[in-house]
């Protein structure tokens, strides 16, 4: 059982930063590709980023491109979400998310970590 663990989420004004971890208690960690969604009251959960497992490869949802930047250290079991420029719209709880690498569906969640900004 792969367990996910974020942090990083808080209360932030509009146009400033938060960074999101995630951390993975599996050693095959670097085999998987990991995701970020997020999901806002009264929404459904949406796909925000995505990392190989080499960090080669990134996907970012139109909403994201631009302003965030995912990446990841193998090396520590961690995927990161850093998150710029931030807007009122992007209040969610992000999640972070783990799949095998060569695709499939997200088999493992984290608990999710709450991100507020405000005006």
């Amino acid at each position: 059982q792969v367990q996910l663990v974020e942090s990083g989420g808080g209360l932030v004004r509009a146009g400033g930063s938060l960074r999101l971890s995630c951390a993975a208690s599996e050693r095959t960690f670097s085999s998987r590709y990991m995701g970020w969604f997020r999901q806002a009251p009264g929404k459904e959960r949406e796909f925000v980023a995505g990392i190989s497992w080499s960090g080669g490869t990134t996907s970012y949802a139109s909403s994201a491109k631009g302003r965030f930047t995912i990446s990841r250290d193998n090396a520590k079991n961690t995927v990161y979400l850093q998150m710029n420029s931030l807007k009122l719209e992007d209040t969610a709880v992000y999640y972070c998310a783990a799949r095998p690498a060569l695709g499939g569906s997200y088999e493992y969640w984290g608990q999710g970590t709450q991100v507020t900004v405000s005006s």
